[in-house]
């Protein structure tokens, strides 16, 4: 198939979309430069499909401009747009064969019959569906209609393609395969991808970089790796990735490390951006976080109860309730002489100040926990 060649220039522009009252989409800027697979993610209701769907034209701004390649296409009809939808529900004509499907948008190219079936072939052959051409939709799994729906897309050569959460529907063995095989023909192409998402490992996995976005605006965009290892927000720590978020107050900020308040315990953190006096929370994921014997001494240690031990086979979720009250959770590889730990043991909590990075609190940080809780925790 024809390679994208550069085209699939997307700029989004003080892009606004209001529905009545309600602002679904609020001062959006963006770039995306072509060949990239730029994904947006978030929770239900933050305006991610709401962005999508401006940039297919089913939507039209209420403010700002969508430029596709310089030109601004804001105002343009979605058949006229040169860019493409994969949806999450498949639509795909049951009465006819899969090489049909797939060549049902080229009857508006002029394509010769020569031409629609070298296309259609290769697009079957990108997709890995070149023996299924003969088949019915209704003959097909899940996973296999996917396919269908991406080739019937790919066939017209969009510079752009956009999917709405297209692995939504399949389960999720499939879904880890079907992520795979994205990446290999978004590379292969270069053609630009626009995914939307709520699953955190899909954007991970896949994206060249991703938008976290929340109440119609982008909290942070980045790279993946920036993502989850340097959240700009407690909202993006929460969202991306297993985290931990412990309420501190900085006690002490010199421009670089902080000296951090834990109940009657301390912390230091080797990075912190806050004002000394600042309410915050101390972000570490679970990986990073070491289970140590009651009573070690030494920075960062605070003496915890381990509550509940969850079995994920490579690895245990061991989740403790720390003396202030705050509840952890410490990813233990299953590994040949790891210590078992089983619910009520006293534990020592390391969590190194390397791995802490102290973020502005927000409400994403979870509530404060019962004085019942605390006072089960026993003193160091």
């Amino acid at each position: 198939m024809r390679r994208a060649g550069g085209e699939g220039d997307i700029r989004l522009v003080e892009l606004v979309k209001r529905f009545g009252d309600a602002v679904a989409v609020n001062g959006i800027d963006l770039h995306v430069p072509p060949g990239e697979f730029f994904t947006l993610l978030g929770p239900s209701g933050c305006g991610k499909t709401t962005t999508l769907r401006l940039i297919a034209g089913f939507e039209r701004p209420t403010e700002g401009k969508i430029l596709l390649d310089g030109s601004d296409m804001s105002r343009t009809p979605p058949h006229k747009r040169r860019v493409n939808t994969v949806f999450q529900s498949y639509a795909l004509f049951p009465h006819k064969s899969v090489a049909d499907n797939v060549a049902f948008g080229l009857r508006y190219q002029r394509a010769t019959k020569a031409e629609v079936k070298r296309r259609v072939d290769e697009a079957l052959a990108l997709v890995r569906m070149g023996d299924f051409a003969h088949r019915r939709p209704t003959q097909l799994s899940g996973g296999q209609q996917q396919r269908i729906a991406l080739a019937r897309a790919l066939v017209l050569e969009p510079p752009v393609l956009l999917l709405d959460e297209p692995l939504g529907a399949l389960d999720a063995r499939l879904r880890i395969d079907l992520q795979v095989e994205l990446k290999r023909i978004q590379e292969q192409l270069e053609v630009t991808f626009i995914y939307v998402t709520h699953d955190q490992d899909e954007a991970l996995t896949m994206s060249d970089r991703v938008a976290v976005m929340r109440g119609g605006e982008i909290e942070q965009c980045a790279e993946p790796r920036e993502l989850y290892e340097a959240p700009t927000s407690a909202f993006v720590a929460n969202f991306l990735g297993a985290s931990n978020l412990v309420s501190v107050l900085v006690a002490e900020s010199n421009g670089g490390g902080a000296r951090l308040g834990l109940g009657s315990f301390g912390l230091r953190a080797d990075t912190c951006a806050l004002a000394a006096g600042a309410d915050a929370v101390a972000m570490i994921r679970p990986e990073n976080v070491r289970l140590e014997e009651h009573g070690a001494a030494g920075e960062n240690r605070v003496p915890g109860m381990v509550e509940e031990v969850v079995y994920l086979g490579f690895h245990q979720e061991v989740r403790v309730r720390l003396a202030t009250g705050t509840l952890v959770k410490v990813d233990v590889p299953n590994e040949d002489g790891a210590v078992e730990r089983e619910q009520g043991d006293p534990v020592s909590v390391h969590m190194p100040s390397k791995h802490l990075r102290v973020l502005a609190a927000d409400d994403a940080v979870p509530a404060a926990p019962t004085t019942a809780a605390v006072e089960q925790v026993p003193a160091a």
